[in-house]
């Protein structure tokens, strides 16, 4: 192929079917190989340029240009299966090939889930919930460490949690439970954990004049823990670009001009004092009502004391100082429904609770100077995805669960006879206790010892939870 014709090819003045009938264009392939060559010589030169230019003086003026191309051309004609990523590594073999949905994929009817075209058995039944604003891209490695693997098995060897092994490397990651530091925090990404069944959020702290020397963090350096960049868990709704806050090291004073906020603990002034001082009472309830509005939002820690009742809370902690310990799987949340006063307690100096109701419906006494997150728990739709195949749960690290009725005599309760005979046997777990319901102990303050006065409300039962 002389350089006229290259020309004529690249700037869409001759077809490239024509160029091989006529014998112009000579290959080793078929005549569609000749017309994926237009589109391969469209994509390399733009037609804007050769048209501002002669043929001539782009012969001259691009020879080299044209002998790299002419020499990747031959290559694609004289192969059989021409690869498109011989000499174009840019936007034009991954502009629309790779961002196009893959034709396996599928919508459920409700428009929650990702399916799939059954064409293997494991796709059949694998059902995903959609997460688009997932970030695809790998973990901040200086915020994770990796997971070392026991298999189930302690330090002498023998399994002590069944049904465990194997799977893919993971690593683990550093969230912040506590999230003692003050300030403004933006979302950076969400992302998968595969340690737990909740989102998290990658967040970095807001730089202003007061926190530009105390932060180590700048523009473009490594995220590394404790430099303004932290793991937290997601709650649901949250996105890149939102912006969360902790008030865990104390309320701002200038957050709410003239907001009086002292946490419950003493007991309140008599009938005749507080009739005195009625405006003072209105004023405080108005930077009370402002101060929630700016601090009532989803992923914000506050002190229990300080959210109203019938606030959905997540993340909450059992000590003033603690981490968080209670409330953090996929889709949960724990609902605040009272506060005790101080002025119902005898002692001089009450130590306070809050009633708060947990995701099993149990009724819990909390410190009030306990905190807790603003929100639910990202991902609640976890609970109705379907894996598809056994092997996808051997990837995380899940073998598989043998039936007592299938073992031995020695190996199970249930073990033993012969064919399908259960014996007439109550159902037991591997070690002899009862695993349809049988009550081991007593929580709450029915225990042994009056063991926990802290639960106000056991958890529903029976018939009892098939009620709600």
């Amino acid at each position: 192929m002389d350089d006229e014709t290259f020309v004529d090819l690249a700037s869409g003045k001759l077809n490239g079917q024509k160029a091989f009938m006529s014998g112009k264009l000579k290959t080793k392939g078929n005549i569609m190989l000749a017309t994926k060559l237009d589109g391969v010589l469209k994509r390399a030169y733009s037609v804007r340029t050769l048209k501002n230019r002669n043929a001539t003086e782009s012969c001259t003026a691009s020879s080299r240009m044209f002998a790299t191309l002419r020499r990747c051309a031959q290559v694609v004609s004289t192969t059989s299966k021409p690869t498109s990523n011989y000499f174009f590594t840019g936007t034009a073999t991954t502009s629309k090939t790779s961002r196009r949905k893959s034709p396996l994929t599928r919508v459920s009817v409700d428009g929650l889930f990702q399916t799939y075209k059954p064409v293997t058995p494991g796709l059949r039944h694998l059902k995903r919930p959609l997460n688009p604003h997932i970030y695809a891209g790998r973990p901040v490695r200086l915020l994770t460490y990796p997971l070392r693997k026991s298999g189930g098995r302690n330090n002498t060897g023998r399994i002590t949690v069944r049904h465990r092994g194997g799977g893919h490397r993971q690593r683990i990651r550093i969230v912040d439970w506590k999230r003692a530091e003050g300030g403004i925090w933006d979302v950076v990404r969400i992302e998968y954990d595969p340690g737990r069944s909740a989102h998290l959020a990658l967040i970095k702290r807001r730089r202003t004049p007061e926190t530009a020397e105390a932060s180590a963090a700048v523009d473009g350096e490594e995220p590394q823990q404790g430099s303004g960049w932290a793991y937290i868990l997601a709650t649901e709704g949250m996105r890149a670009g939102d912006s969360v806050q902790s008030f865990r090291s104390g309320i701002p004073p200038d957050l709410v001009p003239g907001l009086n906020l002292t946490l419950p603990g003493a007991k309140s002034k008599s009938q005749s004092d507080s009739s005195d001082n009625e405006d003072a009472d209105t004023s405080s309830s108005l930077a009370l009502g402002i101060f929630r509005a700016l601090t009532l939002k989803s992923g914000n820690v506050l002190p229990l004391a300080l959210i109203p009742p019938g606030t959905v809370v997540h993340n909450l902690t059992l000590t003033p100082t603690g981490p968080a310990r209670l409330v953090r799987s996929a889709g949960t949340s724990a609902l605040v429904v009272a506060h005790e006063n101080a002025d119902q307690s005898p002692s001089p100096t009450p130590t306070l609770y809050s009633q708060v109701r947990l995701a099993s419906g149990e009724i819990r006494r909390i410190l009030q100077s306990a905190f807790a997150t603003i929100g639910t728990v990202s991902n609640p739709l976890w609970k109705n995805r379907s894996l598809g195949k056994a092997g996808r749960s051997r990837w995380l690290g899940w073998r598989p669960a043998v039936r007592g009725v299938a073992m031995n005599a020695k190996d199970h309760p249930h073990g033993g006879g012969r064919g399908k005979g259960k014996s007439n046997k109550h159902p037991v777990s591997i070690w002899g206790w009862g695993t349809k319901g049988t009550r081991t102990r007593k929580p709450g303050p029915k225990g042994p010892k009056n063991s926990n006065k802290l639960v106000i409300k056991e958890r529903p039962r029976g018939v009892d939870r098939r009620k709600i």
